[in-house]
């Protein structure tokens, strides 16, 4: 930090010195400004000093030392604010990552993901209609060469990229799935007693995938909103809305699968209608999927960035330039006052 240390004007029978700002002198006794800019004429002696001294430092004696540049030091000073924004303060004796870390990272990575399968299911939709009414025109005309191009080119892509965005979405759904079932279990004191193997194999074994994924996420929500343990999950109707598009899509992926080995004009032209279906399903279904994983994973905690009132103390004995911390909540505060005596009983 550096500090002005003012040398007293020139006042008296000496002609003061001229004015930085406008070159003029001023006459003798004109006081410590400028008559013509109104410049205060005083030189200013910039002196740097660290923060905390009582005083100044006395100036040198002797003559007038020579300007040698800025002030340097020897290393990096340690002292100011600290670099970067307000952080919350991370203990460090903490384990390894919980499940309610690693399924709040899973929902960021998934979220993303699925907004991709829904563009690409929705594209293989429009692209599918697409081919539908081009089956429809050419019973009586001929068709364009790029028309029928650009169709075969959108069925393709669509085809293709949703495949791939099904199966990376897939992934980090069971993954997430997973975490946040043991991050409820966390929160409401219990035990998860599905194993992982149980949680994987209702995901992906056939018929079994119709049924439990829906029960998991609904014990999850259950568990997450602190309910009685004892009492029966009874699943919200974004869950149930989301559990009947998990099967519809299920079913329609199905016999859209199975009626590729058919054959004949009709069964093609049917084929590309339950494609339609089948991919509009599939869109609507990873859209309510993802209000589905912020649903729970908001239950499961609030988000740390949101919106929330803090209470920032400084920890004793902390080192200069720490970043502050904040208080822990008013339930792990210990009260101040002091608890009441019990009245005494009166005399008889």
């Amino acid at each position: 930090m550096s500090v002005p240390g003012r040398i007293p004007p020139q006042t008296g029978g000496r002609v003061p010195p001229p004015c930085p700002r406008c070159g003029r002198t001023a006459p003798p006794g004109s006081g410590a400004f400028c008559p013509w800019c109104g410049r205060y004429l005083a030189a200013l002696d910039w002196v740097a000093t660290v923060p905390g001294t009582v005083s100044d430092p006395a100036p040198a004696s002797g003559g007038t030392d020579r300007y040698a540049g800025p002030p340097r030091y020897r290393s990096v000073p340690g002292w100011g604010l600290p670099v970067g924004p307000w952080r919350r303060p991370v203990s460090p004796g903490d384990g390894p990552a919980q499940p309610i870390d690693r399924a709040r990272w899973l929902a960021g990575q998934l979220i993303p993901v699925l907004w991709v399968l829904v563009v690409v299911s929705a594209i293989a939709a429009v692209a599918e209609a697409w081919r539908y009414g081009l089956l429809l025109v050419s019973r009586s005309d001929a068709l364009s060469p790029v028309a029928v191009g650009w169709s075969d080119a959108m069925v393709w892509f669509g085809g293709w990229s949703s495949v791939a965005a099904v199966i990376a979405a897939g992934v980090l759904t069971v993954s997430w799935s997973l975490w946040a079932y043991r991050a409820a279990a966390d929160r409401s004191g219990t035990r998860a007693w599905r194993s992982r193997r149980w949680i994987v194999a209702g995901w992906v074994v056939p018929g079994w995938n119709l049924a439990a994924p829906g029960s998991l996420l609904a014990e999850t929500e259950h568990a997450a909103l602190g309910l009685e343990p004892q009492r029966r999950p009874s699943p919200s109707r974004e869950l149930l809305v989301w559990w009947g598009l998990w099967i519809a899509s299920l079913l329609l992926a199905t016999v859209a699968l199975v009626w590729r080995f058919r054959s004949g004009t009709q069964a093609l032209a049917d084929g590309v209608v339950l494609h339609v279906w089948a991919n509009a399903v599939a869109a609507v279904t990873a859209y309510r999927t993802i209000r589905v994983v912020r649903w729970i994973t908001g239950l499961l905690e609030p988000d740390p960035q949101g919106p929330r009132e803090l209470l920032v103390r400084a920890v004793p004995g902390a080192a200069p330039g720490a970043s502050p911390t904040a208080a822990p909540p008013a339930a792990e505060r210990p009260d101040p006052t002091p608890p009441e005596p019990a009245e005494a009983p009166a005399a008889r």
